[in-house]
């Protein structure tokens, strides 16, 4: 773990997922923004290389916490060792996440669990441990990120999308719990994007992602558009906003039907 010391009027985001795609485009936007950032993903060489580049750009306070959120007891362990900095956080971005592709009884089950605790449980806890602080202080701000299988099924990303649906119900339900509190919850759900989350699962030849697709950095500001702007639920793009809209009044089995069309090999 590195630090760059903190000014203490100077606000704070914590990045989960922070060494590629939407988490680091994010931390881009933060940086910009003037906040003091905490960086944390799995691989230590891509945050420092990131850190770099932000603290040269933006002279961004930046601290790199190299951390496997699948591992249980991270999320606890992220927390410790900002309190042992005296490092408080005044956004939390649960960023972190990854996708497995294929048939649900062809995929690896370990790297389906994986997925569970880092898309699920670690954002979970981690929210559950820095809320209390958020609230003592009132005031704080925490973006989930979703996806537009936050709100269908789909087939080939079964678990992906209930991982990605239970983020959205729960932060829905959580910002409700804490109207009025001073703290806002954001779930940002964006459709395809371009980051290297498809190029690892081997979806690159997907019908979804041959046209359509965002860009991370465009996710990313539209993300930090919605969370400060306190709205709850943001779909960035007008076609995953249409796809999203028509998908309300269609049978829920023609809608699975299409997105398992979509997630389908184009080849």
């Amino acid at each position: 773990m590195t630090r760059k010391e903190q000014s203490p009027a100077q606000p704070s985001a914590l990045i989960t997922g922070a060494s590629s795609g939407i988490g680091a485009a994010l931390a881009e936007v933060f940086a910009r923004h003037g906040y003091a950032l905490v960086l944390v993903a799995r691989d230590e060489g891509r945050l420092g290389d990131l850190a770099a580049r932000l603290r040269a750009q933006y002279r961004a306070t930046v601290t790199i916490l190299a951390k496997d959120l699948s591992l249980e007891g991270a999320p606890a362990e992220v927390y410790h060792k900002l309190v042992s900095h005296s490092i408080e956080i005044d956004v939390l971005v649960n960023s972190a996440g990854m996708i497995v592709y294929g048939e649900f009884c062809k995929t690896d089950p370990a790297l389906e669990l994986q997925m569970i605790r880092v898309n699920l449980m670690a954002l979970t806890q981690l929210t559950r441990i820095f809320l209390p602080d958020m609230l003592r202080r009132r005031n704080g701000r925490i973006l989930n990120l979703g996806s537009t299988g936050s709100f269908v099924p789909t087939p080939l990303n079964a678990v992906y999308s209930a991982t990605k649906a239970y983020v959205l119900s729960f932060s829905e339900a959580i910002a409700e719990e804490l109207a009025g509190t001073g703290i806002s919850v954001t779930a940002p759900c964006p459709g395809a994007t371009r980051s290297e989350l498809q190029s690892r699962a081997g979806m690159e030849d997907v019908r979804l992602l041959q046209r359509g697709v965002m860009d991370a950095e465009a996710v990313a500001a539209a993300g930090y558009r919605a969370l400060m702007a306190g709205r709850r639920v943001e779909v960035p793009g007008l076609l995953n906003r249409l796809r999203i809209t028509l998908g309300r009044f269609l049978p829920r089995r023609a809608v699975v039907r299409f997105a398992y069309a979509m997630l389908r090999r184009a080849h």
